[in-house]
């Protein structure tokens, strides 16, 4: 599982990321809204932990842009401001839990999983590019209503560019999510797995779908 944190108090940052990582996700942190707007935008994230008051941007802003721009990943907000309509108002922006400071961290982790297995169940539906079809439940892909057998990294990186068809998606961003590692250790080892990934998605004669965008990545569309 991979968290954003958007929280300009590095202390409360750096307790948030280490308790996060201890539980086994990968953590981003970003220090301003600006900065988390973009790294939101660009990469996949599992849930995002975001503080409402930023010194550049109000956390309501952020949310709120995020959403109008199609990133649907669960969002907790934290703010010092617990009254009702300040919760209403987080809940209004696209938020979809509202945590008031201060709070223990077990209670933030029991959200965090809640929102997730929330969020699991909305992504139950087949994710489909042309007659490509993967089911994030039963991990079973298909193209042409004929079962294709994957590796878990295959099946990883192929899960990545599904849930953002269409978009270029980095081998950056592949490598910190299907192997939770610096990028530079698995640029050439990730060439190879989409290599073999495209080999078993595209059988002789059927339209080309997984393409390689030099010098940015890959991005899954159907052509003909």
């Amino acid at each position: 599982m991979r968290a954003l944190i958007i929280e300009d108090d590095q202390k409360a940052a750096r307790l948030l990321a280490r308790g996060l990582r201890e539980e086994r996700f990968a953590v981003d942190t970003a220090r301003s809204g600006n900065e988390g707007d973009e790294m939101a935008s660009v990469t996949a994230y599992d849930v995002i932990v975001l503080d409402r008051l930023l010194p550049d941007k109000d956390g309501l802003v952020v949310c709120r842009g995020l959403r109008e721009r199609g990133v649907g990943t669960p969002i907790l907000m934290l703010s010092a401001r617990g009254s009702l309509e300040d919760r209403v108002a987080g809940l209004n922006a696209g938020a979809d839990d509202y945590l008031a400071k201060p709070f223990g961290f077990s209670e933030l982790l029991a959200r965090i999983r809640a929102l997730l297995r929330r969020s699991e169940l909305t992504r139950s539906v087949v994710l489909k590019v042309g007659d490509l079809a993967l089911d994030p439940v039963s991990h079973r892909v298909s193209r042409g209503g004929i079962t294709i057998e994957l590796t878990r990294r295959e099946y990883g990186i192929l899960e990545a560019l599904m849930r953002h068809p269409g978009e270029i998606v980095q081998r950056a961003q592949l490598a910190e999510r299907v192997w939770e590692a610096e990028p530079d250790r698995f640029s050439g080892i990730i060439d190879v797995h989409v290599s073999n990934l495209r080999r078993k998605i595209e059988p002789a004669g059927a339209p080309r779908l997984l393409h390689t965008i030099r010098g940015h990545g890959f991005r899954l569309a159907l052509t003909r």
